[in-house]
């Protein structure tokens, strides 16, 4: 194993931001969530590319309001890496924002009771350090959602 190899290894499962993500993890850091959207069709791009799947525009980062609903959820309740051993149970969700129900977002659902998700829910963005035991002193500022008051 490289030592590239052996560093990835030992940052997973910390995202890692790459040239398409890279201004969602610095947005997050600020507090904002933020979409690509093509500056050709003004349509929103999610997953991140370099260029819009639809017309091959430019995108440009823009500040969404942070509104969505929950489209799906699932409660984790078994580790499957020894990272999540002390975060279980946790709930991971997609998230369709107000702007556009069409991307969804992955993330966490936090300061919600599991069994009282149900679809369609209104969820609101907080940005959270995502950190993890197997990454000592390490972190990065993510968007998780709870429920709208």
């Amino acid at each position: 194993m490289s030592t590239r190899d052996t560093h990835l290894t030992r940052a997973l499962p910390l995202p890692q931001p790459s040239r398409d993500n890279a201004e969602f993890y610095a947005a997050a850091a600020r507090g904002e969530l933020m979409v690509p959207r093509c500056a050709s069709c003004g349509e929103f791009v999610w997953y991140p590319e370099a260029t819009c799947p639809r017309d091959g525009g430019a995108l440009e980062w823009v500040a969404v309001s942070g509104n969505g609903t929950l489209f799906s959820w699932a409660v984790v309740s078994r580790a499957f890496l020894p990272a999540f051993e002390d975060k279980v149970p946790f709930v991971t969700a997609l998230v369709a924002i107000d702007e556009d129900p069409a991307v969804r977002i992955p993330t966490y659902i936090v300061d919600a009771e599991p069994t009282d998700l149900v679809a369609d829910t209104p969820v609101e963005a907080v940005f959270r350090p995502l950190s993890f035991t197997t990454v000592p002193d390490a972190s990065v500022t993510v968007p998780m959602f709870r429920m709208r008051p």
